[in-house]
């Protein structure tokens, strides 16, 4: 089938050129339109704080995600005052009202609310500090979680302008190491930006049916380039070798594309497997990553199968010839020699190398016992924002649980009010148990609009816990508040609680999520056991592909804990000390590194195969495999990672999660998992390792 697609794309070049160039500009001309379709919702439909969000909405007026929190040091001004000028720059915004207003410690915090979707009121805020300083508020303070979108959008931007410019630079480096100064450096380049601005507009066209997170274009440009760069690597460097024997350039590239071609297809469907997993997740944040994170691999393939053949027939053999830089991969290929040196070692000793390489893994995976999960983080923003620098003002001066307060809200049969003194009674039962919890420091009830809706059949009562809205105590709070408060207030029979809120809503994210993750490591094992069981033609191959991955997603988890909540070299790479980390990154790690890990399985044991076919020993295979890949794939772990590096060294928490996890797994995977015991534990097989 390779064969074939290279022949007609061979006959249709400049078809096949100008199509991918209309795809091109159409993701150039469609990626500001897609930063205005993303959001930061963790929003999980069909659970309880879903129905109380909806509850708030229609019966109270409050919409969660388009609502802001303005805090004003009262000064020498009246608190009417104060309000009468907030509420005439709220005004200003669509359907913008004041649901409340609280003075504590000489600080009035405002709760301001629209109609909008968090997009939406997410690009009024400008506007809304804007008119509050017109109003003579210039100390006023404007958060919450459309001023939140607001300012790490333009953070995300940079982050990321910033991350692709070392991204490119680093490739540049390692691909003129490896291939010398030559015009075959260009060629990874044009697929790795082809590809990227295609899967944009794919992406973009997707966000109409799909809701889309704020951290797609940074995640699918980064690790876009970094995908596309490794498999126009492999392929340039198998032209390399075949154009040593070939008669022609177009039989070069036909015999090219038909082994390293079939080999970048097959890694490419392994690491869309992997990312297709996370669509069994019932979490709208982390399906949005997931579909797409499954574009990337596929436009890869696409890419790769149809516009590197015409670039490589272009390339010719003039263009692999190099000027002043060898490169380490030319004809003398100096990676190659030293890959054959190592791997030879590894085979004199196999038991010991395994077990020194376990032992190794096993201590990097130990951080595991400290992993803890959350759904978000105040602190884990840039402090310098403008709406971090008023929740840090909230947290020093009112309490860090005000900003995000739980809300609990109690429905009464039809027909009856919580305004009448027996329900009063009951509003106020439910409020002691509840404020009797230790880790509330206070609730608020009352009778005004704010407290109970016009038909008086809904209450809410607000409950101001001690610590941040992610904080593993504040989970738990809201656990308890579920599961025994409500039931030790011994409401009558009809009654009915829902409890809602940011950090209801991050409890249930973090249950949808981990729920459905088993499914999520039990269906990508099963189809990855498929596809390399197909690919490898050994059942003992794929399985140990398998159990190699789980091994470097374990690291990886690993290392994340001991960077992020130890510290470990946390001061060297910039990065946040955080004690839980961000609840989609570990599932999202999971998919990508399955796949990736599989990625360089691939590239490696097809060699092998190939050399075992052609009559070699077992041993003498595996070292003629890893001779032949073992520079490519290290290679393509350093462009990776140095793609990776984009989100590390970025300004998000969640992102430098993500980019420290994915980094580690690869770098171990290609060097420790792939380069040591992958050798060591064939040789051990022996002849049952290609059955």
């Amino acid at each position: 089938m390779v064969n074939r697609c290279t022949r007609a794309v061979l006959r249709h070049r400049a078809l096949v050129v100008v199509a991918w160039l209309t795809l091109s500009l159409l993701g150039l001309a469609f990626n500001a339109a897609l930063s205005s379709r993303l959001s930061t919702s963790l929003n999980v439909p069909g659970t309880e704080s879903a129905r109380a969000n909806v509850i708030l909405a229609t019966h109270f007026h409050e919409n969660v995600e388009g609502s802001f929190t303005i805090v004003v040091p009262r000064g020498t001004l009246s608190t009417e005052s104060i309000e009468h000028r907030v509420a005439g720059a709220v005004a200003l915004v669509p359907t913008g009202q004041i649901l409340q207003s609280k003075e504590i410690s000489g600080v009035l915090y405002l709760e301001a609310d629209t109609n909008l979707d968090l997009v939406h009121a997410a690009a009024w805020t400008p506007r809304l500090r804007h008119a509050l300083v017109a109003r003579g508020l210039s100390g006023a303070m404007v958060t919450g979680p459309a001023a939140l979108q607001s300012d790490v959008t333009p953070v995300l931007r940079a982050d990321l302008r910033r991350g692709e410019l070392i991204a490119l630079l680093l490739a540049l480096a390692v691909l003129i190491a490896v291939l010398g100064l030559c015009g075959a450096v260009a060629v990874p380049f044009v697929v790795a930006g082809v590809t990227i601005s295609t899967s944009l507009f794919v992406v973009y066209l997707l966000s109409h049916a799909l809701m889309m997170v704020t951290y797609v274009p940074n995640v699918l440009e980064l690790i876009g380039l970094g995908l596309a760069i490794d498999y126009s690597l492999l392929i340039v460097h198998r032209f390399r070798t075949e154009m040593r024997h070939a008669d022609s350039t177009c039989e070069a590239v036909i015999s090219t594309m038909d082994r390293a071609g079939r080999t970048v297809m097959i890694s490419g469907t392994a690491v869309a497997v992997g990312l297709a997993t996370l669509l069994l997740v019932p979490v709208p944040f982390l399906r949005s990553l997931g579909a797409a994170g499954i574009v990337v691999p596929l436009v890869s393939i696409a890419a790769a199968l149809t516009l590197q053949p015409v670039l490589l027939s272009v390339l010719g053999r003039g263009g692999l010839r190099s000027v002043g830089v060898a490169g380490l991969m030319g004809e003398r290929d100096r990676l190659a020699r030293g890959w054959t040196s190592t791997t030879r070692l590894v085979l004199r000793a196999p038991r010991r190398v395994l077990v020194v390489a376990l032992v190794l893994l096993a201590t990097m995976a130990a951080g595991l016992w400290w992993l803890q999960l959350t759904p978000g983080s105040l602190s884990a923003v840039p402090p310098s924002l403008a709406s971090a620098q008023a929740d840090s003002f909230m947290q020093r001066h009112v309490g860090t649980g005000v900003i995000t307060p739980v809300q609990v809200v109690a429905i009464a049969p039809a027909g009856q009010n919580w305004r009448s003194a027996a329900l009063q009674q009951l509003q106020s039962q439910l409020a002691t148990v509840i404020l009797s919890d230790r880790e509330v420091s206070d609730v608020a009830i009352g009778l005004s609009s704010a407290y109970v809706d016009a038909s008086g059949r809904y209450t809410q009562i607000f409950v101001v816990a001690r610590h941040d809205f992610g904080a593993r105590a504040t989970q738990q709070l809201v656990a308890r508040i579920r599961q025994h408060d409500v039931a030790s207030a011994a409401l009558p029979p009809g009654f009915h609680v829902v409890v809602g809120g940011a950090a209801a809503q991050g409890l249930d994210y973090l249950n949808r999520t981990y729920g459905a993750f088993a499914w999520v490591v039990a269906l990508a094992m099963c189809l990855a056991l498929a596809i390399l069981w197909r690919a490898f033609r050994s059942l003992t191959l794929a399985a140990l592909a398998i159990l190699f991955d789980l091994l470097s997603v374990a690291a990886a988890y690993g290392v994340m804990v001991a960077v992020f909540h130890f510290g470990v070299a946390s001061s060297w790479l910039g990065t946040y000390r955080v004690a839980q980390i961000e609840g989609w990154v570990p599932v999202f790690v999971f998919a990508m590194l399955f796949g990736l890990s599989m990625d360089y399985e691939v590239f490696i044991v097809t060699r092998m195969r190939e050399a075992r076919e052609s009559g070699l020993s077992s041993d003498d295979a595996i070292v003629a495999g890893l001779a032949n890949t073992g520079g490519v794939v290290s290679a393509a772990a350093v462009i990776m990672v140095g793609a990776l590096s984009g989100l590390v060294l970025g300004h998000i928490a969640g992102l430098q999660e993500l980019g420290v996890g994915l980094a580690a797994g690869v770098l171990l995977d290609a060097t420790l998992v792939r380069g040591l015991m992958l050798p060591a534990t064939l040789s051990l097989l022996g002849e049952r390792s290609w059955k």
